[in-house]
């Protein structure tokens, strides 16, 4: 749905010969509700839930622009989580706990300040075959590099450029906003990268202190090319000290391979994902995931996944036992099935 507004003043205001800028603002959203099945939890424990957001967070978003002449014009985005099956705020009770940023953007890119996603983070999402969701998404067994894992930041000033000949740059600085000690829960990051037809591939790195100015640091390949009759998705991880849904691995090398293949009003998606634990731990995992989903038109489809996870720590482990979740949730044990539905508008 789009609003189209005019700026404008009471008539005994106008002056003869003033204009007033034009924008366009569009609320959207989507709803995601499925059912899920987990097992292989603590002592074997199990569990099938009604799940919002298992593909996709369900959220209701306002985004903009404004054109302010000479090529340049002003954006922003608000975009909520939401709980479909209880009606509730995602992302802990945020108002707009999914983005809520400002900014300009012309010819020399955008510049943009809020609550944003990381780099790290929209590679994740472009590259892993599941799009970051449903059972096998690869936020089970990879960080998306954010402080304790998350995927996003606040306090974010962002720069970002995408140039016609296919390169791309990205660069983010969140501020800690800690009295007395400016390092404390700093972020910062970027990419840098070449997406032009059928090839993707970027390169990004972040940096996530914690309160203490201890740093979480991620370096992150990802890649995808699309064959036509196939799209082949590759990510190598170098993860040092970041967490997976607060699981924090010290040192780790994760490689995934994927595949997607769209078939009619279809796709299938299938991928496998190797986390080699670098510690005296040795905590590794692997995880295989297969997928589908179903276009009943272009905003509502059908989704079904399967996903399992071999740990080498045993369910119940306060660190190094992988769980498989989805889109919103970090799941109870080392396997699970989705079955449900999505709605955009």
């Amino acid at each position: 749905m789009k609003l189209k507004h005019c700026a404008f003043l009471p008539a005994m205001a106008l002056v003869a010969g003033a204009a007033w800028s034009q924008g366009t603002s569009t609320v959207y959203g989507l709803i995601d509700l499925g059912l899920v099945h987990e097992s292989g939890g603590p002592n074997g424990a199990s569990a099938t839930k009604l799940t919002s957001g298992v593909s996709a967070g369900s959220r209701l978003g306002f985004r903009g622009t404004e054109d302010l002449g000479g090529g340049l014009s002003a954006f922003y985005t608000l975009e909520m989580g939401l709980n479909a099956d209880t009606g509730t705020l995602g992302q802990g009770g945020l108002a707009f706990g999914r983005q809520s940023l400002v900014g300009l953007q012309g010819r020399f890119g955008s510049l943009s300040l809020g609550r944003q996603y990381t780099p790290v983070a929209l590679i994740q999402a472009e590259t892993d075959a599941f799009s970051t969701g449903l059972a096998g998404t690869s936020a089970n067994l990879i960080s998306a590099g954010g402080a304790g894992g998350n995927n996003r930041m606040d306090n974010t000033v962002r720069y970002a450029y995408v140039a016609k000949s296919g390169w791309t740059a990205d660069v983010v600085y969140g501020l800690g906003e800690t009295p007395g000690d400016s390092s404390a829960r700093r972020q910062f990051g970027g990419a840098i990268g070449y997406v032009s037809g059928p090839v993707y591939v970027k390169l990004g790195h972040h940096n996530a202190n914690s309160a203490a100015s201890v740093p979480a640091r991620i370096t992150f390949l990802g890649a995808k090319y699309d064959f036509g009759m196939a799209t082949a998705h590759f990510n190598y991880v170098v993860n040092k000290g970041s967490a997976v849904f607060g699981l924090v691995n010290a040192d780790s090398r994760d490689v995934l391979l994927g595949v997607s293949v769209p078939v009619g009003p279809g796709r299938f998606m299938a991928s496998y994902i190797r986390k080699n634990d670098r510690t005296a731990a040795n905590h590794d995992a692997n995880q295989l995931a297969l997928g589908y989903t179903h276009a009943l038109s272009k905003r509502t489809s059908l989704y079904a996944s399967i996903a399992r996870t071999d740990n080498n720590a045993p369910a119940g482990s306060a660190t190094g036992f992988y769980r498989v979740g989805n889109a919103t949730e970090q799941g109870l044990g080392d396997k699970a099935t989705n079955i449900g539905i999505r709605h955009a508008f």
